[in-house]
């Protein structure tokens, strides 16, 4: 019998964070955002793959207009 980690990510958990950077990343590159920023958005989504995504979600390129 296999012990299931709560941090283990295979399957379709693995998949479904992989395709959720995968957008994220298309989507600074397709911002308005300077060169600079769309580098150090996209180096935090592949480096931290969760917490990149959430810190995107909220704090990325598009968070301002969203709060608008």
């Amino acid at each position: 019998m296999t012990q299931l980690s709560m941090f283990e990510l295979s399957g379709f958990g693995g998949l479904l964070i992989l395709a959720l950077d995968l957008w994220a990343i298309i989507s600074v590159f397709g911002s308005s955002a300077s060169t600079g920023k769309k580098v150090l958005w996209t180096l935090l989504i592949i480096f931290l793959p969760i917490l990149g995504f959430l810190l995107w979600l909220v704090f990325g390129p598009r968070a301002a207009a969203r709060s608008i």
